[in-house]
C-alpha cells in the first residue's frame, strides 16, 4: 500500500519510458506521464506501475470508472447523452440515424469497459493466445449482435420506444462492415464470435478496407460496381494513432559478415508505408469476454501532404505519396487482370502480414521470455493462402533482426503456424510470379528460395530415387515466368494443415497435397468441418423461431450448446407446434417479399415455394445450372394446358451474390438471370407460377432476411469443387431444406439430418475427372432438355442472344468443365421431386423440424474447440465471477 511519506522506486518498463520517482509521493504529487506504446504493458510491468500509483489516486480512478448500463433508464441516459453531446442533436432533430448512432455509442461504451478488462485479464494471465489472420472478416451489422450478446436487446427496445423509435428501424440504419465478400470472411466472423463466447484469448487481424470489395448495383440487368462508403460513420472502431508500423517495399538486399564472421542480410532502400491500427471489440455471448479485431489502414510514412511541392505549384503530386499509400487498404481483392492489380494484391498481403507480425512479436517480447517459448505463447492460424507471407516474414524477423540461427528460427516458425486450406481447384491456389516478388519483396524471395532448398534437400534424402517428386513439391514452379506456389509454402511452414469438410480434407490428401502426405505423414493433415454461430444465424436472424425453440427446450441454452436441438425432434409430429412453425416461416417469407417489392418492384406471392441461391457468383457454384433449370421450367409452363398449370406449385427463384469485377463469365450469368426475370415476371400466361428475382448487393444483413424465408436452397456446385460451404448450414438451421450435390459439407449434413430430408442429385467427385476427359477426348452429347433451353436463348427469347453466346459455348463447345450438361437431367428430375414433396405441407414441415433438430454438429463453437485442442493447444480464460 502506498503512503504519503516514503520514497518509492518505480521500475521503468522497457515498453514505456518513464522518469524515476524521487521524494515524497502523495495526493499533491503529479506523477510523470508515461508514453503509451502500441500494445501497452506486459504483465510484470502492469503490476509495477499499479503499485507505484498512490492509493488516493487509484481510489479516485476506481470511483469514476465507467460502469455499463443495465436498466432502461440508464440506457436512455447514455443514448440521449450521446445524441445531444457527441452528435450535437436535440429532441427536435433526432432522426432514426441519430437514434442508431446514440444507441450504438451507448452499447459501444459498455463493450469497451469489458474490452479493457478482458485485455488486462489476458495480459495478467500471460498464457497462449490465438491470432487469426484472415484477409476477410464479413462481420455484418454490429449493433444487433452486441445487444443480443450482452443480453440487453429488450432494454434497448423499451428505451427506444420511450424515445419514439422502433428498434427494427434503428437497427436498419447501420451499414454492413465491408470487410469481406464470401464464405471465407463469414466463417472468420463466426469464429471470432465463438472464440469470444468460449473465452479463448484471441485476436483477429485484417485490413481496414476503405471502400469494401464494392457496392453492387444492377443496372439494365448488368452488375455495376461502385464504392461502398461504409466508414462514413462507424462507432465500432477505435483509431490507434499511436499504434503504427513502418512497412517496407522494393529496395535491395545487402549481404555482409558481422564481427563474428557470420553472414548477414540487410534489406535496404525502397519505399516505406505506414500501417495504422484500428480496433473493433468482439463481444462473446453471455460472457464478459470481449476480444479484439485489429484492422490495418495504410498511409504515407512521409505524411499526407508535401508542403514544399505544394508551394512549388505541384498541387497534385503534393498529395501523391498519400494517395499511392492509401490504395493498399482501399479495396478488397483489387482487379488482378492487370499487372498493376497483381502487384497491389501482393502489396496488400505483405502490408497486412508484416504489420500483424510486428504487433504479435512486440507483444511477445514484453513477456521477456526466450524465443524458444514463442510457440508456447503464440498460435497463428492462416485462413487460406492470403496470409502465407507471414511465415516468411516471421523467419526474416528471427534471422535478420533477432539474430537467431536458421534452424532454430525455422523450428519456431513451423511450431507457430497452422494453415486452413479452402480450395482444391488448381486455378484458385495462389501463385505469385518470381519477377514480381523479386521487385516488391527482394529479401522475402531469398528466404523463400532458402526454405525451398532446405525442404528439397530433406525430400531428396527421404526419397533418393524419386527425382520427379522434387519438381512436383517445389515451392518454385518452373514455368515462364517462374511462380511461387503459396499453398506449398503454407504447408511446409505450418505444423498442421486442415481442410474444412470431410470430403474436402480427403481430396487435399489425395490430390493437391498427395506428395506432402508421403513426405510428412498423414498426421500433419486433419479436418475441421466448418460451422456457423447460432447466435447470429438463428437467434438474431430468426428471433421468432429462436423463441419458439426456447419455449420447447426450456430456455436458450441451445445457443451455446447446439446439440440440445435434438430434443426438438419430439415435436416433429406435434400439430400445434408445426402450425406455429409454419406461421413463423410464412411471416419470414412476407418480410422477404416486402423487401423484394421495395427493391425490385416485383410482387411475389409468399405462399409460393421460395427457391433460393445466394452466394458468390462463380462457375463452379453453378448459378448457370440453376438459371438454365429455371428456363426449362418456364418453357414447360408455357407448353402446359391451363388445367395442368393449376396443379403446379408456384415458385419464386431468388438469386443473389457478387461477381468479381474482372470475372466476365460470372457477370454474364448475372445478366442472364436478370434477362430471364425481365421476361418471366412480365409474362401474363405464367403469372405467379414462376417469378425470377435478383437481389442486388447481397451481404450479411440481407442474408439475415433471406435465410429464414427459404423453403428450398440450392448448393449445387460441381462435386469436388466446394470445400465446405456454410450457407447450406444457415438455411437448414432456419427450417429450410436443401437441393444439392454430393459436395462439401452437404455430405455431412446428409449424414446428420438423413437422406430423406435432403434432395441430392448429380455425379460424384470420383467420376468428375473421367467425365471431363471424355468431354475433351471422347464424344460429348448435350442433354436434350438443355438443348431446348439453349435453342430458346439463341432464338432471342431473353434478348440479344450474342450476349450469352460465351456462356452457352462454354458448355456446348469448350468441354463443359463444370458438368452442367451431365447433371442437368438429374437436376430437373430432383426439382420435380421438390415440387411433389412441397405439396404435402404436413410432411414438408416435419422434414424441416427434423432437419433443424439434427443440426447440432454444425456450430462454430464445435469448430473452435477442435482447433483449440488439435491445432492451437490453447486453453480458455473465463472471466472470474464478480470481477
Amino acid at each position: 500500500m502506498a503512503t504519503t511519506n516514503g520514497t518509492r522506486e518505480r521500475k521503468p518498463s522497457t515498453s514505456a519510458p518513464i522518469s524515476d520517482l524521487k521524494g515524497p509521493v502523495g495526493p499533491d504529487f503529479t506523477r510523470p506521464k508515461h508514453a503509451r506504446t502500441a500494445t501497452g504493458f506486459g504483465a510484470h510491468d502492469i503490476k509495477n506501475v499499479e503499485s507505484s500509483i498512490p492509493e488516493p489516486q487509484r481510489d479516485a480512478w476506481k470511483k469514476h470508472t465507467k460502469k455499463g448500463f443495465t436498466t432502461k433508464d440508464e440506457f436512455e441516459d447514455e443514448a440521449v447523452r450521446h445524441i445531444e453531446t457527441t452528435l450535437a442533436r436535440s429532441l427536435f432533430n433526432c432522426d432514426e440515424l441519430a437514434a442508431y448512432s446514440g444507441t450504438a455509442l451507448a452499447f459501444r461504451d459498455r463493450l469497451i469497459v469489458e474490452w479493457n478488462k478482458t485485455q488486462q485479464r489476458q495480459t495478467f494471465a500471460d498464457q497462449k493466445r490465438v491470432y487469426y489472420l484472415s484477409l476477410e472478416f464479413l462481420m455484418g451489422r454490429a449493433l444487433d449482435n452486441a445487444m443480443l450478446n450482452v443480453g440487453l436487446k429488450d432494454v434497448a427496445r423499451d428505451g427506444l420506444k420511450d424515445l419514439g423509435f422502433r428498434i427494427e428501424d434503428v437497427i436498419s440504419q447501420e451499414h454492413d462492415a465491408a470487410l469481406g465478400n464470401g464464405g471465407l470472411g463469414r466463417l472468420a466472423a463466426c469464429f471470432l464470435d465463438s472464440m469470444a463466447t468460449l473465452n479463448y484469448p484471441a485476436w483477429g487481424y485484417a485490413l481496414r478496407y476503405r471502400y469494401g470489395i464494392f457496392k453492387q448495383q444492377i443496372i439494365d440487368g448488368y452488375q455495376v460496381e461502385i464504392p461502398d462508403y461504409w466508414l462514413d460513420f462507424n462507432p465500432w472502431e477505435f483509431p490507434r494513432h499511436d499504434v503504427t508500423v513502418e512497412i517496407q517495399f522494393y529496395g535491395f538486399v545487402r549481404k555482409y559478415e558481422d564481427e563474428d564472421g557470420k553472414p548477414k542480410a540487410s534489406w535496404e532502400g525502397g519505399e516505406i508505408v505506414e500501417a495504422v491500427a484500428y480496433d473493433a471489440p468482439i463481444p462473446g455471448f453471455k460472457t464478459a469476454t470481449t476480444n479484439n479485431l485489429r484492422l490495418w489502414s495504410s498511409k504515407a510514412a512521409s505524411g499526407e501532404f508535401d508542403f514544399q511541392k505544394f508551394n512549388n505549384g505541384e498541387y497534385e503530386s503534393s498529395v501523391g505519396d498519400q494517395q499511392r499509400a492509401e490504395t493498399i487498404s482501399a479495396v478488397l481483392y483489387p482487379n488482378d487482370n492487370l499487372d498493376r492489380g497483381k502487384e497491389l494484391r501482393l502489396k496488400q498481403q505483405y502490408f497486412w502480414c508484416a504489420a500483424s507480425l510486428y504487433d504479435i512479436v512486440r507483444r511477445f517480447k514484453k513477456s521477456k521470455k526466450a524465443w524458444s517459448a514463442f510457440p508456447d505463447m503464440v498460435a497463428i492460424q492462416l485462413n487460406d493462402t492470403h496470409p502465407t507471407l507471414a511465415i516468411v516474414e516471421m523467419q526474416r524477423i528471427l534471422i535478420d533482426i533477432e539474430g537467431l540461427e536458421w534452424n532454430e528460427a525455422w523450428d519456431i516458425v513451423t511450431k507457430t503456424f497452422g494453415y486452413t486450406n479452402h480450395t482444391v481447384m488448381p486455378e484458385a491456389l495462389e501463385k505469385w510470379s518470381v519477377p514480381l516478388m523479386q521487385n516488391l519483396l527482394p529479401r522475402h524471395l531469398q528466404i523463400i528460395y532458402d526454405i525451398n532448398m532446405n525442404f528439397l534437400q530433406m525430400v531428396e534424402r527421404k526419397f533418393p530415387k524419386d527425382r520427379d517428386m522434387l519438381g512436383r513439391v517445389s515451392i518454385i514452379e518452373e514455368s515462364q515466368p517462374k511462380m511461387v506456389r503459396m499453398a506449398y509454402l503454407a504447408t511446409i511452414g505450418s505444423h498442421k494443415v486442415n481442410g474444412v469438410a470431410e470430403l474436402h480434407s480427403d481430396l487435399i490428401r489425395t490430390t493437391v497435397f498427395k506428395d506432402f502426405v508421403s513426405i510428412y505423414g498423414p498426421d500433419k493433415f486433419t479436418n475441421v468441418t466448418n460451422g456457423i454461430t447460432p447466435r447470429r444465424w438463428l437467434h438474431q436472424a430468426n428471433p421468432r423461431l429462436s423463441e419458439l425453440i426456447a419455449s420447447k427446450l426450456g430456455g436458450y441454452d441451445f445457443l451455446t450448446d447446439l446439440t440440445l436441438l435434438n430434443k426438438l425432434e419430439h415435436f416433429a409430429d406435434d400439430k400445434d407446434f408445426k402450425k406455429e412453425w409454419q406461421e413463423i416461416k410464412y411471416a419470414n417469407k412476407v418480410r422477404l417479399a416486402q423487401h423484394i417489392m421495395k427493391t425490385t418492384g416485383v410482387n411475389v406471392n409468399p405462399k409460393a415455394l421460395f427457391d433460393i441461391q445466394v452466394k458468390r457468383i462463380h462457375e463452379y457454384k453453378r448459378q448457370q445450372l440453376n438459371i438454365l433449370g429455371v428456363i426449362h421450367r418456364y418453357l414447360s409452363i408455357k407448353a402446359m394446358s391451363p388445367e395442368d398449370r393449376k396443379k403446379l406449385a408456384p415458385r419464386v427463384s431468388i438469386f443473389g451474390g457478387k461477381a468479381a469485377p474482372g470475372y466476365w463469365m460470372a457477370k454474364t450469368v448475372i445478366h442472364l438471370v436478370c434477362s430471364v426475370g425481365e421476361v418471366v415476371n412480365n409474362d401474363k400466361d405464367v403469372g405467379d407460377l414462376l417469378k425470377v428475382i435478383y437481389i442486388e448487393d447481397y451481404n450479411v444483413s440481407k442474408a439475415e432476411i433471406i435465410t429464414p424465408a427459404s423453403d428450398i436452397s440450392e448448393h449445387i456446385s460441381t462435386a469436388g469443387t466446394e470445400a465446405s460451404g456454410t450457407s447450406n448450414m444457415k438455411f437448414v438451421l432456419n427450417g429450410g431444406l436443401i437441393i444439392g450435390t454430393c459436395d462439401g459439407a452437404n455430405i455431412e449434413i446428409t449424414r446428420e439430418i438423413g437422406e430423406s430430408n435432403i434432395f441430392l442429385f448429380g455425379n460424384l467427385a470420383e467420376d468428375v475427372e473421367d467425365l471431363r476427359h471424355a468431354h475433351t477426348y471422347g464424344s460429348f452429347k448435350l442433354d436434350p432438355d438443355l438443348a431446348k433451353v439453349f435453342s430458346a436463348i439463341k432464338s432471342g427469347t431473353f434478348g440479344d442472344a450474342s450476349r450469352f453466346s460465351a456462356l452457352c459455348n462454354s458448355i456446348t463447345d469448350h468441354g463443359d468443365y463444370y458438368l452442367v450438361s451431365d447433371d442437368f437431367s438429374s437436376y430437373i428430375k430432383t426439382q420435380e421431386l421438390v415440387d411433389e414433396a412441397y405439396r404435402d405441407q404436413e410432411e414438408w414441415v416435419s422434414k424441416c423440424v427434423q432437419s433443424v433438430s439434427r443440426m447440432g454438429f454444425f456450430s462454430s463453437d464445435r469448430c473452435i474447440q477442435e482447433y483449440a485442442e488439435m491445432i492451437w493447444n490453447v486453453e480458455p480464460l473465463p472471466p472470474q465471477e464478480g470481477a
